[in-house]
């Protein structure tokens, strides 16, 4: 391969999660400035939040230097950002369709567009799997996006002030908001809201905290991916916080009024939330031939390549064997990050002429932050095996997740400045974002 072939080497990479974002960071710093490849990273958003702090965003907790803006990371990176929403896929051309970008009115800011590419990697994550359950999509919300988590928070803050400020604050009925789904996402979301509406009524918009709460479950335990003991204990907490619990209860319908499950409850709800099950978008259904899976994730071998040799796919809308285990490797956060370090050393090889190397799932256990009420969590590892842990020390190494995240994006030094900023800032500023 000569020198003049890899100063050509155009990189695209499609998706700006914690998996992309990764890689485009990577790459520019190895490829992209010394000249070797042209990086670029296409995605919707502007902006990049970490996908486990949704719920936060959600209930408005976040700072919002948390957000990382994908302009200037290209340019301290070395790669470009392209804003649009990939549709369609031309693998004879070596090219990808990206549909116009639209402002809100509808007004057609930057057109359709294609861009071309020798290696492409698919990592545009996933979206919530409704099952075609009726009146999920028409009366539910969603936190797959940063923008739908921003646009739950709007309408958690309206609602609250609607039922004890205005017009209907005579009412002795509480605000009730359903989560569908007792997966990490649901549970996490719920502990956030009970914070919230505390925190709202310290501030003095109610006397007291009057929100009702409920998790709706098919399953009959919380949080499949922990151990029963500790999906029993976090069952207890949320009791204790007043949060109801509709366990081995399938949903069937949602209208505007409140959801029906399979034995004929109905549930009353104000704001609905769907939180059970993830897909590939639909528009990634057998794209340009490639070979997917029942839920759209492309299907890949050992070093994370389609069956398309230029074309890889990583995070949770890859479809990738646990190697000594039964099924995929999970939708996780932890998954991400090893799989866009892995690519990383393969698509420097793949510029050399080597091989590609095999990627292989490291399970570290799982974690769930309740708030500032508690995290339990396992972990794992080869000298100690698994062990449950809680409290204090969970919610340091549920942190240090993020941080690892912080750290492939920004380096050491940049994290530890905005880890400290951080703090000075909630000192400061107001809990919660009231608008």
């Amino acid at each position: 391969m000569t020198n003049e072939h890899i100063e050509k080497h155009k990189i695209v990479i499609v998706g700006g999660g914690a998996a992309g974002l990764e890689l485009a960071t990577s790459l520019g710093r190895q490829l992209g400035k010394p000249g070797l490849a042209e990086v670029t990273l296409i995605d919707v958003a502007s902006t990049h939040i970490w996908k486990p702090l949704l719920h936060e965003v959600a209930a408005g907790t976040l700072d919002e230097s948390e957000q990382v803006e994908y302009l200037p990371q290209g340019h301290r990176n070395n790669f470009y950002f392209r804003l649009g929403r990939m549709e369609g896929l031309d693998r004879q051309k070596k090219q990808i369709v990206v549909s116009p970008t639209l402002s809100d009115s509808g007004e057609e800011l930057i057109p359709g567009r294609t861009f071309s590419y020798d290696t492409l990697v698919m990592s545009v994550g996933s979206v919530s799997n409704t099952f075609n359950i009726k009146g999920v999509a028409e009366h539910c919300l969603f936190l797959d996006t940063t923008s739908q988590a921003f646009k739950f928070q709007k309408q958690l803050f309206e609602s609250y002030l609607k039922s004890y400020i205005g017009k209907d604050s005579a009412n002795i009925k509480p605000l009730s908001i359903a989560i569908v789904g007792a997966g990490a996402t649901g549970v996490e979301l719920a502990a956030q809201l009970h914070e919230v509406t505390n925190v709202l009524a310290i501030y003095g918009l109610n006397e007291k905290s009057t929100v009702k709460l409920t998790i709706i479950e098919a399953a009959t335990q919380l949080l499949p991916a922990l151990p029963i003991k500790l999906a029993t204990a976090t069952q207890q907490q949320l009791a204790s916080l007043g949060v109801v619990l509709k366990m081995g209860r399938r949903v069937v319908e949602i209208t505007k009024e409140g959801i029906t499950t399979h034995d004929g409850e109905f549930i009353e709800a104000d704001l609905k939330v769907w939180a059970a099950g993830i897909k590939a978008p639909d528009w990634m259904k057998g794209l340009d031939g490639l070979e997917t899976n029942h839920i759209n994730q492309l299907v890949v071998d050992k070093t994370l390549k389609t069956s398309d040799d230029a074309i890889f796919a990583m995070g949770d809308c890859a479809a990738c064997v646990w190697q000594g285990h039964t099924g995929n490797v999970p939708p996780r956060a932890q998954a991400a990050h090893q799989q866009a370090s892995t690519l990383c050393k393969s698509i420097i090889n793949r510029l050399k002429d080597r091989e590609l190397v095999e990627f292989v799932y490291y399970d570290y256990g799982s974690l769930v932050s309740l708030g500032k009420y508690t995290t339990v969590g396992n972990l794992m590892g080869n000298l100690m095996g698994t062990v449950s842990v809680g409290g204090f020390i969970a919610k340091v190494v549920y942190l240090s997740l993020y941080k690892m995240h912080q750290v492939a994006i920004h380096g050491y030094f940049r994290t530890a400045m905005l880890t400290l900023s951080n703090a000075f800032r909630r000192s400061v500023y107001r809990k919660i974002k009231m608008h």
